[in-house]
């Protein structure tokens, strides 16, 4: 049995991570962090506030918030725990420092801005797409409880549709309303749409002489990650150091 400590417990995402752990075969729950709800009890556990609790995993999934993610990660991977990631808001130059807590700790990490198997595919899709198409935006749209604009899975995408095309686009900077144009990232612009009844929802729009090309993923439920979570905390043990992404998983 693989033990697992869920960071950001009560949190929707959380939640949901709980559950799957819960219900799936050679998977134990051993503890449930959220300072927020210390004392609460979920699925027959008492939660905690405080990452003691975690030394008694081997595998800790993080969802909680950009403010804290990277804290917990440094704890987690000094103390030999392999981390499985889906909070947003974690940069490129914050991979160098958790690649490095992997090294110092001997743990392994995965983090992905995105676990649905169905994101991840859109996005591999909109870079075999992005140098037949001259131009491109992005327009993710996200629940009104999100805190980070644009979404971790936006800001991937918009990167790796950069670095794919053969030439940058910028399109019309004038704006009557300031912000309208959405903002940029590796020079794609992106637009972050966030309202109550959404869940997660991307769309990539490419256009080029006389024709367009929509990509787009729909999220409607948050079990739509569980799998690709199960599948990050089954590999974790097994793939050195940090792992970005969950296409490396699927083979992709």
């Amino acid at each position: 049995m693989t033990r697992v400590a869920v960071l950001g417990a009560f949190g929707k995402m959380g939640r949901a991570v709980v559950e799957a752990v819960r219900d799936a075969d050679g998977l134990e729950l051993v503890a449930a962090v959220d300072p927020s709800h210390a004392g609460e009890r979920l699925e027959g556990l008492e939660v905690v506030g405080s990452l003691e609790a975690v030394a008694g995993a081997e595998v800790a999934v993080d969802f909680t918030r950009p403010d804290a993610v990277l804290a917990n990660l440094e704890v987690c991977l000094a103390r030999g725990i392999h981390a499985v990631v889906g909070t947003t808001g974690i940069s490129p130059d914050d991979h160098e420092r958790i690649a490095a807590w992997c090294a110092a700790g001997g743990a392994n990490a995965i983090v992905a801005p995105n676990f649905s198997v169905g994101a991840v595919l859109s996005q591999r899709l909109a870079e075999l797409a992005a140098p037949h198409f001259p131009a491109v935006e992005v327009i993710e749209l996200h629940h009104d409880q999100k805190v980070d604009a644009p979404s971790g899975t936006a800001a991937a995408t918009a990167r790796r549709i950069a670095a794919a095309r053969k030439e940058s686009w910028a399109g019309p900077d004038a704006e009557s309303v300031p912000g309208v144009r959405g903002g940029a990232v590796d020079g794609v612009r992106v637009h972050s749409v966030r309202l109550p009844g959404l869940v997660a929802h991307q769309e990539i729009l490419f256009g080029g002489l006389g024709q367009t090309l929509s990509i787009r993923h729909d999220t409607t439920d948050r079990t739509s990650f569980m799998p690709g979570v199960l599948l990050a905390i089954a590999q974790v043990a097994s793939r050195p150091g940090l792992t970005v992404g969950l296409e490396p998983l699927l083979g992709l």
